[in-house]
């Protein structure tokens, strides 16, 4: 059974090893998150995952249940929140019984100037950014170490490759995301955990189109990218769903980029 896109006229895998498997998501209401808790729940895989957007939560759990997926578990939990979020991955942890697949994908892009930065939005941004990745890090090990394998993703961004400019603090954090999965891959791999990143370019989200796709913003991508044309978030959420799978199973500590050739 394969996923075709119609607009390309394109066909895409379906992993085997996904179906049944317990996958956890953060940021998975909206956008990149929406699309990557929609193709693993299409694989058949138990998600859960994790978002302060509830009404946007509830629609796509229920859209996909709707579609015969089993139905994502969607639970409320702002990741600024360390103890909430432990919390929320134990209640996933007691609905699956275990974890497989752990995707951290929320951030915050908000623009802002150097000027604009005090040590107080500096906190605040790295609590979004950057934290939430380390402690769901910690909170799913002891479940994956007894279950003698995971996978772990983490989303950062071709931003700091760039570089871009315009929001230094998310670009900082999506630069330290891929020296934690490093580190990370070599801390984990001996309980046979694997550790990646993916780096997104410029995705056409709803939220990048209603607030930063301009003409111009949008000009300047494609004349950027080798690929000439928009690249949305399934493009991201097919990468992920394969480093997710055992097709993946030899490859660990890499940074893997989804931005149509622009780097």
């Amino acid at each position: 059974m394969q996923e075709t896109n119609l607009q390309f006229g394109q066909q895409f895998a379906r992993y085997p090893s996904l179906q049944g498997r317990a996958v956890l998501v953060t940021g998975g209401a909206t956008g990149i998150g929406e699309a990557i808790v929609s193709h693993f729940a299409r694989q058949g895989s138990r998600v859960a995952f994790f978002d302060i957007q509830d009404e946007p939560a509830r629609r796509l759990a229920e859209s996909l249940a709707a579609e015969g997926c089993p139905a994502p578990r969607f639970i409320h939990c702002d990741l600024t929140d360390v103890e909430a979020l432990q919390a929320a991955v134990r209640q996933a942890l007691a609905a699956l019984g275990t974890v497989d697949v752990l995707v951290n994908n929320a951030a915050n892009d908000q623009r802002h100037t150097i000027e604009e930065v005090t040590p107080a939005y500096w906190d605040s941004s790295m609590a979004i950014n950057l934290r939430p990745q380390f402690f769901m890090i910690q909170a799913v090990v002891p479940a994956m170490r007894a279950a003698g394998s995971g996978s772990i993703i983490n989303m950062s961004s071709i931003s700091w490759k760039i570089p871009d400019t315009g929001l230094p603090l998310y670009i900082t954090a999506k630069a330290a995301i891929v020296g934690l999965t490093r580190t990370m891959a070599h801390e984990l791999g001996s309980a046979n955990i694997r550790v990646n990143a993916v780096l997104p370019g410029g995705i056409s989200t709803e939220r990048q189109r209603r607030l930063w796709y301009t003409p111009e913003y949008k000009a300047k991508i494609l004349s950027n990218q080798a690929l000439k044309r928009d690249l949305v978030p399934e493009d991201v959420a097919r990468l992920v769903l394969f480093l997710g799978a055992d097709d993946s199973s030899a490859i660990t500590n890499q940074s893997y980029i989804v931005d149509g050739g622009w780097v």
